[in-house]
């Protein structure tokens, strides 16, 4: 079935939505987050997964994010809450693999993932902290999934919607994400006047000026 909130918000980019994000005073940047290959833009509903560090000796009962994907819909993006350590992957090959088949849209992790070749060539997007070879095995085990995670400092709930594309990656609580959307499409449509003006060889210094400003602003 289509979301068409997440449909729009796939039109705009993460700038526009945080400009709108801060209009409406509502915090949704996640720093330091990164697509680790050319990979598109994404922006869909989240299934969320918690991860943390495994006690010596602890078996996992079951292989990290794969009731995520399980329980995803097409054109969902996972996100996985990964700040137990920095040398384990909270994501890899299989699952991407696992995930695309699935129809999910992509995956973010707040922390490190690794065969990012693999998902390259499988054109999955993978937005990380970080790409390393280290596994989760031995390391980190999954806590839960769809429950409320924490994203640099964010709180990101089950059915939320996020959008990440090469600028950087914002949440949209789900309550408030019309409005957000609505905002951030009028400020990308001026700001696509904007640029007109100037590829027409009106003066930037006009354009971005006061009147602009003003008008952004409305």
């Amino acid at each position: 079935m289509s979301d068409a909130l997440a449909e729009r918000l796939g039109k705009i980019d993460t700038c526009a939505v945080s400009d709108a994000m801060d209009r409406h005073g509502l915090k949704g940047v996640a720093y330091g987050i990164k697509p680790q290959w050319p990979g598109p833009r994404i922006a869909g509903r989240v299934i969320t997964v918690r991860l943390v560090a495994a006690r010596p000796g602890q078996a996992s009962s079951r292989h990290l994010c794969t009731e995520a994907i399980t329980v995803a819909n097409p054109g969902d993006i996972i996100v996985v809450e990964n700040h137990a350590r920095y040398d384990a992957a909270g994501w890899g090959g299989i699952l991407s693999n696992g995930a695309q088949v699935r129809g999910v849209a992509g995956v973010i992790v707040d922390g490190a993932a690794r065969d990012i070749d693999e998902s390259r060539d499988l054109k999955f997007p993978v937005y990380a902290r970080s790409g390393i070879p280290s596994t989760a095995r031995g390391r980190i085990v999954e806590d839960s999934t769809n429950v409320p995670v924490t994203i640099d400092g964010v709180s990101v709930h089950p059915g939320d919607l996020v959008l990440a594309d090469w600028s950087g990656v914002v949440f949209l609580p789900a309550d408030r994400a019309e409005e957000v959307i609505a905002t951030a499409e009028d400020i990308a449509q001026r700001e696509a006047l904007m640029t007109k003006d100037v590829r027409a060889g009106k003066p930037i210094t006009e354009v971005m000026g006061i009147n602009y400003e003003q008008m952004l602003h409305k």
